[in-house]
């Protein structure tokens, strides 16, 4: 039976942030945790140790309900989701507990509503997507899923007929609103941070590789100092609102100017996250929970003098995954290196041009570029990941 201060935990899919990361997390906390959940199959296998309730968590009316049926009080409800930032502020708000601003939270979430938002600090052309016309705005644009994740159904159009095609194309697999938005050219970043509401920390920033065009896959992300750009960046988050809890910020710098792409209001997911803790030395995960315990942030992570990457290793076409490597560590020489599987061998691979093509991430630290490259080539040519 657990004991502690009662954590509510607002979940979709079983991810590994949640599993490796903030339950363990909250057990080093002493946390007394209860899963809600759509997905109740998949958190009572990973967690079978856990009170997991089945919850519409989409709904912050059903949020709301399945918390006060909870014995005894409940000291913050928490989401590392994408999709459910607002629901889970606006429970948070209902019982007067710390949280996210529900409407930083929708804005952040809606690529409309946050250019709009936006418009008066940075302004985007971007535009909804309809059967009744294409848009005239400045090509080439990028097609997305108004609230999308992971690169899904993000195509670059140079023309009209281009993106009246990709329309239709994405209209056969889903249906909920697409956006057309101005490609912003440059080189792309992330900023990781972590607020209590009145002071936010940077933990520190990426650069990253993506996918030749008209895709937009990540394959790599290296460890950098944050752009000079990056009061930029803070200050149009501040206009959206975003302070509270872990945030990761994607944008572009061109000509000394840095525009958001688009912002995440969770921590950094595949895989970096634990790349982040374990470069920074420092607890991360529960450092994120302090802050919806309502406790002020401490003093701002040290600067690594360490060179880091997160490469991800993508299927290069569908079918089963015959041989994978099984999660390792090891070192070669200075660099350490964590391999950390997406996929099992025997799973049916099904390539979809986005992150979902993941089949594992090799994290590697070490004293310089140099050092982490040879040792992720090195890495590289001792595995093997066979799909047949």
């Amino acid at each position: 039976m657990q004991s502690g201060p009662h954590l509510v935990l607002v979940a979709g899919k079983a991810t590994d942030s949640v599993t490796h990361g903030f339950l363990p997390a909250a057990g080093r906390l002493g946390l007394r945790v209860t899963v809600l959940t759509d997905r109740p199959a998949d958190h009572r296998e990973r967690h079978p140790d856990l009170p997991v309730v089945e919850c519409a968590v989409d709904d912050y009316r059903a949020v709301v309900d399945a918390v006060s049926a909870l014995d005894g009080p409940v000291r913050a409800i928490f989401s590392n989701s994408d999709f459910l930032q607002a629901p889970t502020a606006l429970a948070a708000a209902y019982f007067g507990l710390p949280g996210k601003d529900w409407r930083a939270a929708t804005r952040a979430k809606n690529k409309a509503l946050l250019r709009r938002h936006l418009a008066g600090v940075d302004p985007v052309f971007s535009v909804q997507v309809t059967e009744d016309g294409v848009p005239e705005g400045p090509y080439p644009l990028v097609l997305k899923p108004r609230e999308g994740v992971a690169s899904e159904d993000v195509f670059l159009v140079a023309d009209p007929e281009e993106l009246a095609a990709r329309y239709k194309e994405i209209r056969e697999r889903r249906s909920d609103p697409l956006v057309a938005e101005e490609y912003l050219p440059g080189r792309l970043h992330t900023l990781e941070t972590l607020g209590d509401g009145e002071r936010l920390h940077v933990l520190g920033s990426f650069r990253t590789r993506l996918s030749p065009p008209p895709r937009f896959v990540e394959e790599r992300l290296d460890w950098a100092p944050p752009p000079p750009e990056t009061g930029q960046v803070l200050a149009q988050l501040e206009a959206l609102g975003v302070g509270f809890g872990a945030c990761h910020t994607e944008f572009v710098v061109h000509q000394g100017r840095a525009r958001i792409i688009e912002v995440n209001y969770r921590i950094i997911g595949d895989h970096c996250d634990f790349l982040l803790a374990d470069l920074l030395g420092v607890p991360v995960f529960e450092q994120v929970l302090r802050v919806h315990l309502g406790e002020p942030l401490g003093p701002p992570p040290p600067r690594p003098d360490r060179h880091a990457a997160v490469d991800s290793v993508v299927a290069d076409r569908s079918g089963v995954l015959r041989s994978a490597p099984d999660p390792l560590e090891l070192a070669y020489g200075e660099v350490r290196l964590t391999y950390r599987p997406v996929r099992r061998a025997g799973e049916t691979v099904t390539l979809t041009g986005t992150n979902r093509d993941y089949l594992g991430t090799v994290q590697a630290i070490g004293p310089d570029e140099a050092a982490v490259d040879a040792a992720l080539a090195r890495f590289r040519a001792e595995h093997r990941w066979e799909i047949a």
